[in-house]
């Protein structure tokens, strides 16, 4: 009777032995997005990245790769709107859908701000605006009012729910993962020195920024994905902080070379947040 009983364990193990070498195969984790996601700015960069992506090796996809040690293929880079998902960038840059496959376990992004160059657009206008009038006044609401808004609400939405659904199709077995962006400007009281924005528009701008995150969160509910909400973790750490507290750069007296984006802290938080949410642990 023993033999037959070694046989069975053995045979037992034998079937055993690939599905535990299987869990032990790192998290295999593609990481896209824009400048949020490539940390632009913030040193070392990425010696294996297109110059022209501006990609740092600090970013928070390569933190979450460093504590889940998960195998990482991070296609990030600075300026990317959703189309760079369908098509390329730059010359010699893959668009990004491309990094994907049936294999991917996780995929992280930030990806909506440049669309319609709404972020960017909403920064430069309403520090220009807010430079004319020395800082008094709402002179960027009078002269834009909804119009970053509808932009978002109208365009930046539909072409998220797109590039998402482009994503799982991609990556079927996949987490899809898309992050919110941290605040720019607190609720009310700016800081003209560092964020030339006029006194009545920091909460203006603030608005638009909750429109584009709002729009975040509703393409990913649209589409089975896990929305990252920076809302509440990142109140207080805007760029009108000091140096340790805030986790993007202000315009002037920042301390990198590409202003308005999160610094090495908060790239560092934001990876913080994922991994919770995420349940990586």
């Amino acid at each position: 009777m023993l033999v037959p009983v070694l046989s069975a364990l053995i045979a037992a193990a034998a079937l055993a032995a690939p599905t535990q070498a299987a869990s032990e195969d790192p998290l295999r984790y593609v990481a896209l997005g824009d400048s949020y996601s490539a940390a632009s700015g913030v040193l070392p960069p990425d010696p294996t990245a297109a110059p022209q992506c501006a990609r740092s090796t600090s970013n928070y996809p390569h933190r979450i790769a460093q504590r889940t040690g998960a195998a990482l293929v991070d296609v990030t880079c600075g300026g990317a709107d959703t189309s760079d998902y369908f098509e390329s960038q730059y010359p010699g840059v893959a668009p990004q859908l491309d990094a994907l496959s049936k294999q991917a376990d996780l995929v992280t992004m930030t990806i909506g701000g440049n669309d319609s160059g709404v972020f960017i657009s909403t920064i430069q206008s309403c520090g220009v605006a807010g430079l004319s009038t020395l800082g008094q006044g709402s002179p960027c609401k009078e002269r834009y009012g909804s119009s970053f808004a509808d932009t978002i609400r109208t365009t930046t939405y539909p072409d998220l729910v797109k590039a998402l659904k482009a994503v799982h199709r991609r990556a079927p077995r996949a987490e899809v993962a898309i992050l919110g962006y941290p605040w720019i400007m607190p609720k009310a009281v700016g800081c003209f020195d560092r964020m030339p924005v006029a006194t009545g528009d920091v909460p203006y701008v603030r608005h638009i920024q909750w429109v584009l995150n709002d729009a975040v969160r509703r393409a990913a509910a649209a589409t089975g994905t896990t929305y990252v909400n920076l809302n509440k973790v990142s109140e207080g750490h805007d760029a009108c902080q000091p140096v340790g507290v805030r986790w993007v750069e202000p315009v002037l007296q920042g301390t990198n070379p590409v202003v308005v984006h999160p610094n090495a802290l908060g790239e560092a938080r934001m990876a913080t947040r994922a991994v919770r949410v995420l349940g990586l642990g």
